[in-house]
């Protein structure tokens, strides 16, 4: 990286719910004398501290989701509707992460009505002309922000383990450009966000497609050129796949008032080994505090 202002904006949604399916399957919550459960957080500090060792930012924010209801649930009832409760084990470890972030001095930014990935789109493309902005994350939406001085980096299996996206490998890996994300989801759906696409049309036609067409509009514009099962099911399903190009595309322009002053990486190890030890009762927080030191 030649800019040596670098922002990591942390996906705070996907390091939680991470670190805590990757023990909740075992029945250890980690809980303490309070009777709090802790695993999702020991998990998101694994990766968290692990990511601002790797990356060694100069500015860190955290982004989250404010409630499950957003815009996107006013223009498709039906979005997201499949997703069950959290467990109950992880929902008071939301709050504590956040407290946690607090602790590092690192700002955690959210906005009703708005997911988390539109508060780290807006960010991204906000301060990508004067920083090198890292976007870490398990979510793969994400990646349609890769871009000048924006990169992506997913997390994979096995801690500090990510496959990082950026302007220049991004075709490589991908066959598209990270505009085209948004195109094949909205060709494809997304069952897990639970949106329909254009039904029949799985991830090797949708690739098929924008690689000879680019983008939704031209192979709407050229569809007499497509064959007549094709030109059906895209007649037959026009809505499907209006609204689900929209529910895919990350929406970059959040009404977020953020100074970039407020993300400088100015922790003090002090306050986040007392408040780990003292509130949370972790007994060895030199295991997370050892990695980021260097940068205090």
């Amino acid at each position: 990286m030649t800019n040596t202002k670098r922002v990591l904006i942390v996906d705070g949604m996907a390091l939680l719910f991470r670190g805590f399916f990757a023990t909740a399957f075992t029945g250890n919550f980690m809980v303490n004398s309070k009777g709090i459960p802790r695993n999702g957080l020991f998990g998101f500090l694994n990766y968290f501290t692990n990511a601002i060792e790797t990356f060694t930012p100069t500015h860190v924010i955290c982004c989250w989701d404010m409630g499950s209801q957003t815009f996107r649930n006013q223009m498709y009832q039906g979005y997201k509707s499949n997703r069950n409760a959290p467990p109950e084990e992880l929902i008071p470890q939301f709050d504590l992460a956040k407290n946690i972030v607090e602790s590092f001095d690192i700002p955690n930014v959210g906005m009703e009505g708005y997911e988390a990935d539109d508060c780290i789109g807006t960010l991204a493309k906000q301060f990508h002309h004067d920083y090198h902005v890292t976007i870490m994350t398990g979510d793969q939406d994400l990646l349609q922000l890769v871009d000048h001085q924006i990169d992506v980096a997913i997390m994979r299996k096995g801690q500090g383990n990510y496959e990082v996206f950026t302007e220049e490998n991004f075709q490589e890996k991908k066959q598209l450009s990270p505009s085209q994300i948004i195109d094949m989801k909205g060709l494809m759906g997304d069952s897990s966000d639970n949106y329909p696409g254009v039904k029949g049309v799985g991830e090797k036609t949708a690739l098929k497609l924008l690689k000879e067409y680019g983008s939704i509009h031209s192979l709407i514009e050229h569809k007499d050129q497509l064959t007549k099962g094709m030109q059906k099911k895209l007649e037959q399903y026009q809505d499907d796949l209006d609204i689900s190009r929209k529910l895919a595309e990350i929406y970059t322009s959040v009404p977020l008032t953020f100074d970039i002053q407020e993300a400088i990486w100015k922790t003090k190890i002090e306050v986040v080994d007392q408040y780990l030890r003292e509130e949370l009762e972790f007994q060895n927080p030199e295991r997370w505090l050892s990695k980021v030191s260097q940068l205090a």
